[in-house]
């Protein structure tokens, strides 16, 4: 039985390298390939990635509902809540045994924080930034998914942040979203601040952009009991409880986050029930952090425009 990945940008590649290196026999599928009806007369496939801009998931989603194929849909599901309600209308039970991209939460730091008690936080603060113009090799910002008006934008692409807040206070709502576009690519934000509160009375920001010189990925949790300050690119975690600073460090590599959920995938094609990782996202378990993420993307607030020549 074989694994189909759709999309054979630099994501849909490292999904089929992963794949394979886990024992897996893959077919890799440009979108520009993709026919539907050569697909439907298959019988020997066990899976499904969908490693295809935002724009087009819901096709492949009801194409994977139709043949029973669990699916790896990559994140965000949707920008709209319409859009997100139409995708698990399509999924159906097929959610339970099917995984949305965030593999972020496979992050050592991350799932180190899951195992923390964090009752006592009261303020949080999330950023990640990178040049965009330096992401990949041999790719384009004006002529990616990114770019487009409708799915694409930094706050979508660099959603793991808000994804991760939720999963850690799953009471989260948005308040607002001040956004800074560009005057060259009309609706697509470039650098997003999302201000959160919820129910017991937590406050915080989430905030992403394609602007940084530096690389960044860090964040802090205030609470009663001490400050937690993360960097998930050093892979540490400095906790102080007014005593001095401590410092957790943890082995880190990009690609295990990759190969673990990858492996949780694979246990779910297998058994519904089958044991995950804390924090996975299984889809049927994503509704709300999908739902979050398209309120967001429907709440930005242009307030200026960034200097950046492409």
């Amino acid at each position: 039985m074989v694994i189909l990945v759709i999309g054979a940008g630099s994501v849909g590649r490292r999904h089929a390298d992963n794949l394979s290196a886990l024992g897996q026999t893959v077919e890799l599928i440009p979108w520009r390939s993709y026919d539907r009806a050569a697909l439907e007369t298959r019988n020997d496939v066990k899976g499904l990635v969908i490693a295809t801009a935002t724009q087009v998931r819901l096709e492949l989603v009801t194409l994977c509902a139709a043949k029973g194929w669990p699916f790896y849909v990559e994140k965000p599901l949707h920008w709209t809540a319409k859009g997100v309600a139409e995708i698990y209308d399509a999924a159906g039970d097929l959610a339970k045994r099917s995984m949305l991209g965030f593999m972020a939460r496979y992050h050592p730091v991350v799932q180190a924080l899951a195992a923390d008690d964090l009752s006592d936080v009261y303020g949080f603060s999330f950023e990640i930034g990178h040049d965009v113009r330096q992401w990949r090799q041999n790719w384009s910002f004006p002529d990616s998914y990114a770019a487009k008006p409708e799915g694409g934008g930094v706050l979508l692409d660099l959603c793991h942040e808000l994804d991760l807040a939720k999963a850690l206070f799953p009471d989260l709502a948005v308040q607002s979203v001040a956004s800074v576009g560009h005057t060259d690519f009309d609706g697509v934000d470039f650098a997003s601040r999302i201000a959160l509160t919820d129910g017991a009375g937590r406050t915080g920001t989430v905030a992403m952009d394609y602007l940084s010189p530096v690389s960044l990925r860090r964040s802090e949790l205030s609470g009663v009991r001490g400050l937690r300050k993360l960097d998930m690119l050093a892979a540490e975690i400095t906790r102080d409880d007014g005593h001095g600073p401590q410092t957790e460090n943890f082995e880190f590599d990009r690609n295990d986050m990759f190969r673990a959920i990858t492996r949780d995938w694979l246990a779910l094609i297998a058994d519904e029930d089958a044991a995950l990782t804390p924090l996975a996202p299984r889809v049927s378990d994503m509704r709300s952090s999908s739902d979050l993420i398209a309120d967001a993307w429907g709440k930005r607030v242009f307030t200026g425009a960034a200097e950046m020549t492409f």
